[in-house]
């Protein structure tokens, strides 16, 4: 199931090329209005996920760094695992290493995360966000999705089989 790699190559592109967008046209925290509820605002995490630890001391670029690459090592030997009927686990393993590893150029590179997702709701802002948090979160529903359900389609499908 490696060749599901692709998905992951692919994200880490779209996701730089995106990144690049945002560092080439918009200025930092300067909200750009495209719809009621959705903006493209420059910002910068030098921490996780809800900019967790963004004020830990610099450490954390590298601890983060090590985790995203630890997390698609690890993840890659999984996806090797699979079988051809957990698509949906394939998948899901393909976008969380992608998106682990567009965050982790960003780390490298910048020493922070590029985001430029704004989210709102009135005076309510969700924290801003990026292709490659996106695909983690995708990703990671397919997976728990294929956990709750998958085994009854595979169940199901061996049924199937022996009528």
């Amino acid at each position: 199931m490696l060749r599901w790699l692709w998905l992951s190559t692919l994200l880490v592109a779209l996701d730089q090329a995106s990144k690049w967008l945002a560092l080439e046209r918009l200025a930092p925290y300067e909200a750009v209005p495209l719809v009621p509820g959705f903006n493209l605002t420059l910002m910068f995490n030098t921490g996780a996920a809800f900019s967790f630890l963004s004020n830990a001391g610099g450490w954390q670029r590298w601890g983060l760094s090590l985790l995203a690459l630890a997390l698609s090592v690890a993840l890659t030997f999984w996806l090797r695992r699979l079988t051809r009927a957990e698509v949906l686990s394939a998948a899901g393993l393909a976008l969380v290493i992608g998106g682990a590893i567009g965050n982790l150029w960003d780390r490298l590179v910048y020493g922070y995360v590029v985001d430029f997702i704004d989210i709102y709701v009135a005076d309510w802002h969700w924290p801003a966000f990026n292709l490659a948090d996106s695909a983690i979160t995708v990703g990671a529903a397919l997976l728990v999705w294929e956990g709750l359900f998958g085994g009854r389609r595979a169940a199901d499908e061996k049924t199937n089989r022996q009528d």
